[in-house]
């Protein structure tokens, strides 16, 4: 990739962002203290995209931080990629919340506020045209392959994504950090796959440099993030 054209992907990218940063066509995006567009490496092989800012990611304008964010920088280093390696975004770029008993509480996208935003998601796949994009959870699964998508039933299939680039949805690490006992072993090996499956195709669509060697470790070694 030239100099240039990462240059034109930065300023095309940032564009995007000022335009999504202005939008209000949902209420959320007056509720909102940032907008969370996404970041990374413009001239990504492996695009992830998750369903919306969280409170953390909401405070800080970036997506994926907190402990969801550290498990997934783990899991991106099992498979040799670092967070600067990949692009990372949301379906929707506004925390979508909910009232709860304490105040403003995390909830999923709708599919009215999904809609509202795909265009931002579109146009930064168009930028960044990846070999390969990872949907994270659920209502992010969705919203490539409809609302009839079971992700505990169909995750881990390669599916046909926008642009016809190659797809497969996992485990958000939200929802592995939710998970106990042997529930947790078993998602995290169902994760596992999912990542040396990703590995595996970037490799085959990268031809010319060579295979890396996925090697499984533990997603939680090291400092734990569970509490």
């Amino acid at each position: 990739m030239s100099l240039e054209e990462r240059a034109r992907r930065e300023r095309a990218l940032q564009q995007g962002a000022a335009r999504a940063s202005a939008c209000r066509a949902c209420a959320i995006g007056a509720q909102r203290r940032n907008n969370v567009y996404g970041e990374g490496d413009p001239c990504a092989d492996l695009m992830l995209v998750g369903e919306g800012p969280g409170e953390t990611e909401d405070r800080l304008g970036r997506p994926f931080v907190g402990r969801a964010g550290e498990l997934l920088e783990k899991m991106l280093g099992a498979i040799g990629l670092a967070r600067e390696d990949v692009y990372i975004a949301n379906t929707v770029k506004c925390r979508p919340t909910s009232q709860g008993e304490r105040g403003l509480k995390n909830r999923a996208p709708d599919p009215a506020e999904m809609a509202n935003c795909r265009p931002f998601l579109d146009e930064q796949i168009e930028i960044i045209r990846p070999r390969v994009l990872l949907a994270l959870g659920a209502p992010a699964a969705k919203s490539f392959l409809g609302p009839s998508y079971a992700i505990t039933k169909q995750r881990g299939r390669w599916e046909r994504g926008p642009l016809e680039i190659p797809l497969l949805v996992t485990f958000h690490p939200a929802y592995v950090l939710r998970q106990t006992g042997g529930e947790l072993t078993a998602v995290k090996r169902l994760v596992w796959d999912d990542l040396k499956a990703v590995r595996s195709r970037i490799d085959e669509l990268r031809a010319e440099l060579p295979s890396a060697s996925a090697r499984q470790v533990d997603l939680f070694e090291g400092p734990s993030v569970v509490e």
